[in-house]
């Protein structure tokens, strides 16, 4: 029997269908301005058609970037339409940097389907990354007063790729030992990598809006702390989650030798002796995840996920922003997170 879905649960998918239908044009037209082979390999990235251009209905992402920027303009008290312009950018930004990711870090497939790079070449799709990347910045450029908003973009693409700079970083460094990499060291990755697009979206729709800067301010740091708490819940779904429900195969990111944070939280335990030598072979990925487990890093990821989480609703609570809106906010930042909190 199907459990009922909570009212904040359908509250939140409400909110990101109607941002998703209402930005959906605007992001069209904005690729339609682009060279069409660059056009057809940013299409196919959004799963809007097929190599050759051909129309699909591929699954896309859930918009959440692009949410988050019309509900940050709803909640400084505007219409959301104020916040499409940097809904546009971010959804840009972000698929620039997966198809930039999905280079560097080899994967071959991206939501079910060839990754660009495999459909179209790796330089075609390092170009469309490129061409999405300078098609965000001109769009927010456009807008009337742009200018802070480019800067807060800018400044949001410098600690992506900080984080992304580390995480391919975190590969070569060991274990165990002094040069080891930290579970801090970690989440201040994940900031950056997952956390700082995230909050962007939402300051900048709020500022697009009208909000005031200490507003803004605490929708970029609520981002961020949503960006770490799903980072984290996606560690421990990599782990131990359901293939049915993650599409993910039980225990990827151990094969794959992933320093993700509850290897490193169990790590600094006792218990977990035995886990580097489990690591170094995609043989023992069960024995692993069960001594992981034991060890603590499960409950510790979830743990520190809570933390931001709680962190990320105390400030969109503190923050003077227009009730319908925060609650969305907040229903949404549950559904991202509370997939096994």
């Amino acid at each position: 029997m199907t459990a009922p879905v909570s009212p904040a649960r359908e509250s939140a998918r409400h909110a990101l269908v109607r941002c998703r239908e209402l930005v959906r044009p605007h992001l069209r037209a904005a690729v339609g301005r682009l060279h069409p082979w660059v056009a057809e390999m940013a299409a196919y990235s959004f799963g809007w058609c097929e190599v050759g251009g051909a129309p699909a209905g591929a699954p896309g992402g859930k918009g959440v970037r692009q949410a988050l920027a019309v509900l940050g303009a709803e909640a400084a008290g505007a219409d959301g339409r104020a916040g499409v312009p940097a809904a546009v950018a971010v959804e840009l930004v972000h698929a620039f940097s997966l198809l930039h990711d999905d280079v560097m870090d080899g994967d071959a497939t991206r939501r079910g389907r060839p990754a660009v790079w495999q459909a179209y070449g790796t330089g075609p799709a390092v170009l469309a990354g490129d061409a999405l990347f300078a098609l965000a910045v001109d769009t927010l450029a456009a807008v009337p007063g742009g200018t802070g908003a480019v800067r807060l973009l800018s400044a949001a693409l410098a600690d992506l790729v900080r984080g992304q700079a580390d995480d391919l970083l975190f590969t070569t460094r060991p274990w165990t030992g002094p040069d080891r990499v930290t579970a801090r060291e970690y989440e201040e990755m994940a900031e950056g990598k997952t956390g700082a697009l995230l909050g962007c979206a939402a300051a900048l729709g709020a500022g697009l809006g009208g909000a005031p800067p200490e507003t803004v301010t605490a929708l970029d740091r609520a981002g961020r702390h949503l960006g770490v708490a799903f980072q984290l819940v996606d560690d421990v779904l990599g782990i131990w989650g359901d293939p049915a429900v993650t599409g993910k195969p039980v225990g990827g990111d151990l094969r794959e030798g992933k320093k993700t944070f509850p290897v490193l939280a169990a790590l600094g335990s006792p218990a977990a002796r035995r886990l580097p030598a489990l690591l170094s072979g995609p043989e023992h990925t069960a024995e692993a995840a069960a001594l992981i487990d034991a060890a603590g890093g499960r409950t510790a990821a979830l743990a520190a996920a809570r933390t931001h989480t709680a962190a990320a609703r105390e400030l969109l609570t503190s923050a003077p922003l227009a009730t319908g809106a925060a609650e969305e906010l907040t229903a949404l930042l549950d559904l991202l997170v509370g997939r096994t909190l």
